[in-house]
């Protein structure tokens, strides 16, 4: 009979789909870059730049240093909805990339007080508190110290710390 489809009993169907589901999720995990196991259950911080997470690296160095573990330097890099209207069309959403980190890293190569301890500085894109604690289940890590938001905008949408702290799994350490 040409054209005609013998259907397949349910149990089956329901069968070939977990298999295609697995087998993406195993496609996914090759993906993604294992982390080093060096730095299983080692301490996470946000970092930035700024003073506030300059604070929060110094104390987290200081607990990597005492644990014997290493540390995880996280920063979240800004990616800044552009628009970009091109006549008559919609406008598209184009993400901007941010720099900083590159620079992030290269200071951080020339501290002294990063000689202590082991480091990594690993870049993500999103939101700040989801990739914190990403990085720290990918990890397996002990805490995840971060620095106090100061300001209006922190007091108006909430802090990154406050925001961290109610959802994290692990310890989170805020530092003011």
């Amino acid at each position: 009979m040409a054209g005609h489809e013998f259907s397949e009993p349910a149990d089956r169907k329901r069968k070939h789909l977990a298999d295609s589901v697995s087998s993406d999720l195993r496609a996914v995990e090759q993906t993604r870059h294992p982390c080093d196991p060096a730095f299983r259950h080692g301490v996470v911080v946000g970092f930035d730049g700024s003073t506030s997470s300059e604070r929060a690296l110094a104390y987290a160095i200081g607990m990597a240093r005492r644990s014997g573990s290493g540390l995880i330097i996280v920063h979240v890099a800004n990616r800044l909805p552009t628009t970009v209207w091109a006549g008559c069309e919609p406008p598209v959403f184009v993400d901007v990339p941010d720099h900083r980190t590159e620079v992030l890293g290269l200071e951080l190569a020339c501290a002294d007080y990063l000689a202590e301890v082991p480091w990594i500085l690993v870049e993500r894109g999103g939101d700040i508190c989801h990739e914190l604690e990403e990085v720290g289940r990918e990890y397996s890590a002990d805490a995840i110290v971060v620095g106090s938001t100061h300001g209006i905008v922190g007091r108006i949408f909430g802090s990154v710390a406050g925001r961290l702290a109610k959802r994290a799994q692990r310890p989170v350490v805020v530092i003011p």
